[in-house]
């Protein structure tokens, strides 16, 4: 659900200031926790930490990104796989590919 018009996009006053603090081009990422901030064209060119519940997701800010959450580009789930009979079957079928492939490169050839 999107925040009302009338109280306009939630911004984290203190990490504007901290970023805007910075020179520009500047290496520094700077870490946060408040993964509902929406970026500002202020932060464009900047990079930021956001946390996922485990570590600091390096995030570069770029003119795309303006008025998304911050939260959007640091996922909290890891991807595993699907499971089923059909997703080991192409996992083994990939796997004994890339061992013949690599038992050629490894046998000399004669010339």
């Amino acid at each position: 659900m999107s925040r009302s018009l009338k109280k306009g996009p939630y911004i984290n006053e203190k990490l504007v200031k901290k970023i805007t603090d910075l020179p520009r081009n500047s290496k520094t990422v700077v870490k946060t926790w408040d993964r509902a901030c929406t970026i500002t064209p202020e932060m464009v060119g900047y990079t930021v930490g956001v946390h996922n519940g485990k570590v600091h997701v390096s995030v570069f800010i770029t003119e795309e990104t303006v008025g998304h959450r911050l939260g959007e580009f640091s996922p909290t789930r890891k991807f595993i796989r699907h499971g089923g009979k059909m997703q080991r079957e192409i996992e083994q079928k990939a796997a004994t590919a890339t061992a013949e492939k690599s038992k050629l490169e490894t046998t000399p050839q004669k010339k």
